[in-house]
């Protein structure tokens, strides 16, 4: 699946930015193929966002569906300022994950497919693999304990990658307020978490 590009080449960047330019164009004015790109480009993005909010996989995989439904739905009113299209699918999903928890009509639950996904043939022997699970949900656990807008921080910027100004878009914060809500959740995680940890 492709990725955004992120290097430190602008010659490399400004090509991406205007391949993905040609492709939002594109998608505006019907193309369903140049959609299907965006997509594939940005499926995983999406969804491990609000994965990572929800904790749980059907409700991710619907809420991800909703968002793209509501991007080609609105794609005609995007305006192309240089802005990522993966920020303005993110601020689509953050806004469907805030409405999803204010309508109250959710239920935190872990299903058994969850419990049991992580495989346990091959290299995943089944000591790693546990060893694995229990490191990983005590992590998630940690940050889902944070303040909503510190775990939103940390979503953004450490599972997605996201530089500073993209987070501050999503947010609609400055980038100095951005760097200082990371500063404070890094120090609440570090609190958190036991320093033999993983």
């Amino acid at each position: 699946m492709a990725q955004p590009v992120r290097t430190n080449d602008p010659a490399v960047r400004e090509d991406a930015s205007e391949e993905l330019r040609r492709l939002v164009l594109r998608a505006k004015t019907g193309d369903t193929e140049a959609f299907g790109t965006l997509y594939d480009r940005y499926l995983d993005l999406v969804y491990r966002y609000i994965y990572l909010r929800v904790g749980s996989h059907p409700l991710a995989e619907d809420l991800t569906s909703e968002t793209f439904l509501r991007a080609l739905r609105r794609i005609a009113d995007f305006t192309w300022q240089g802005r990522d299209f993966g920020a303005w699918l993110v601020t689509i999903a953050r806004n469907l994950v805030t409405d999803h928890f204010k309508s109250g009509r959710y239920r935190l639950e872990v299903t058994t497919a969850d419990v049991f996904e992580t495989p346990l043939d091959g290299p995943h022997i089944p000591e790693n693999a546990v060893v694995t699970a229990m490191v990983n949900d005590r992590v998630l656990r940690a940050v889902r304990a944070l303040r909503p807008e510190q775990q939103e921080c940390v979503v953004l910027r450490f599972l997605h990658g996201m530089s500073l100004a993209e987070t501050a878009l999503i947010m609609g914060k400055k980038s100095g307020a951005i760097k200082a809500l990371q500063f404070r959740a890094i120090r609440a995680l570090a609190r958190a978490l036991p320093a033999d940890l993983g």
